[in-house]
């Protein structure tokens, strides 16, 4: 029994939500993974805000025609597809789809589409290799909280190097008393 015009409609504005929340989308060859294997991806990529939709290419190329951003997508749709609709984690859900390739070796990344552009296995590398929100995040900290610090060494340094000065002034003065006393 096949799936009603309805059912097809709900599916239809079910990816469009999802792909307008949606930052990357990656499209995977999944022939051959089993349900307990799709069920594994989906639980790798659930923390980095990640949906995994395996459903139909013609669905999914009514779900993207007129919109833009997800135009490029025309040119992955063949075969067996999965769909990885990042919404949060970009690097972090390709490392997670990395990680379950290693373990799997049975999807095959035909590649993305991001801010309208398409991408290939490399550029999706290179997207991956990125690091996480976290860890740029950190480092911004780290990079403000040294700024910070030098700052305010400086500013301590003043009234210290002020001193410093006088002090040295006075003790010159002193000295030029001290041998005019002595002539």
């Amino acid at each position: 029994m096949g799936r009603t015009i309805e059912n097809k409609r709900e599916i239809v504005e079910d990816l469009k939500a999802t792909l307008s929340e949606s930052q990357l989308a990656l499209v995977i060859n999944y022939q051959g993974l089993s349900v307990a294997e799709i069920t594994d991806l989906r639980r790798r990529l659930r923390p980095t805000g990640t949906v995994c939709k395996v459903t139909k290419n013609t669905l999914m190329g009514i779900a993207i025609s007129g919109q833009d951003n997800w135009l490029a997508m025309e040119e992955l749709l063949q075969g067996s597809s999965a769909f990885l609709l990042v919404k949060e984690d970009i690097s972090g859900a390709i490392k997670a789809y990395q990680d379950f390739q290693k373990a799997s070796k049975k999807t095959e990344l035909r590649g993305g589409v991001m801010e309208g552009r398409l991408l290939k296995e490399a550029d999706v590398k290179a997207l991956g290799d990125l690091p996480s929100k976290e860890q740029l995040m950190a480092q911004i900290a780290g990079a403000i909280n040294a700024l910070a610090t030098k700052v305010a060494v400086g500013i301590n340094e003043v009234p210290s190097s002020l001193a410093r000065g006088i002090q040295a002034y006075a003790d010159k003065d002193g000295s030029a008393a001290t041998e005019t006393d002595a002539a």
